[in-house]
């Protein structure tokens, strides 16, 4: 299976210390809005995402259909197979995407330690 490009989702409690704090690290900002509360942070092929009052907790996120610049990959699973084929092994979703549609579409997913696992295709 081809999840995508992977982030860390991060629920920081300031979002300009925890983007400084990521700028000392060698990462810049590569997309989002200080004003709408997120900032997507990259070093290389490393993203994290920095997420003010949108979730609780850290999430793990992959995208379907992108790499790590957010650039369209020509080959790539379809959000809706993966789901299929994780409920095929009979794995538990948290939520879930419309078999029934075509395009941007996300379902969650927790590993056995309760970390929340973001399927998230924007195309």
């Amino acid at each position: 299976m081809k999840l995508g490009a992977f982030s860390i989702s991060l629920s920081v409690k300031d979002l300009e210390v925890s983007k400084d704090f990521y700028e000392n690290l060698g990462f810049a900002v590569f997309a989002g809005q200080v004003e709408k509360n997120y900032l997507i942070m990259k070093n290389g092929n490393a993203l994290v995402g920095l997420f003010q009052g949108m979730f609780d907790g850290n999430i793990l996120t992959f995208n379907p259909g992108w790499d790590e610049n957010a650039q369209n990959l020509e080959n790539f699973n379809d959000v809706r197979d993966i789901q299929k084929h994780l409920k095929s092994r009979n794995v538990k979703l948290s939520s879930e995407a419309d078999e029934n549609t075509t395009g941007p579409a996300s379902f969650t997913v927790s590993d056995p330690d309760g970390n929340v696992i973001l399927i998230d295709q924007h195309r």
